[in-house]
C-alpha cells in the first residue's frame, strides 16, 4: 500500500502491518469526534510517525498513485474532519 504523508511524500506500507496503523487512525478519529485538540495532536503525530517507522520511502520520481492520502503534521482537527471517511483515514 502507497501512503502519502501531505507536503512530505509517500511511504509503502506492507498490507500486514495495517492494522497497527489503523489502531493509531482510530485514535485520531476518537479525538476528533471529541473536539480534543491536544489528544488529536498526539494521536495524528503517532499516526504520521508509524506510517514513517514501518514504511519504506517511496520513490521520488515515482507517478504511482497513493492508496491513502494523510494530513500533514500541522492539520487542524476541522482539516482532519473533512478528510474524514467512514472508516477514518486509512480504510480496513
Amino acid at each position: 500500500m502507497i501512503v502519502r504523508i501531505l507536503g512530505e511524500g509517500q511511504y509503502d506500507v506492507a498490507d500486514d502491518l495495517l492494522d497497527r496503523l489503523n489502531e493509531l487512525d482510530a485514535a485520531v478519529e476518537a479525538a476528533v469526534e471529541a473536539d480534543h485538540e491536544e489528544e488529536f495532536e498526539a494521536a495524528l503525530a503517532a499516526l504520521l510517525d508509524g506510517v514513517r517507522s514501518v514504511g519504506v520511502a517511496h520513490e521520488l520520481d515515482s507517478l504511482d498513485s497513493s492508496d491513502v492520502i494523510l494530513p500533514p503534521s500541522d492539520a487542524t482537527i476541522l482539516d482532519v474532519r473533512s478528510m474524514l471517511g467512514d472508516e477514518g483515514l486509512i480504510p480496513g
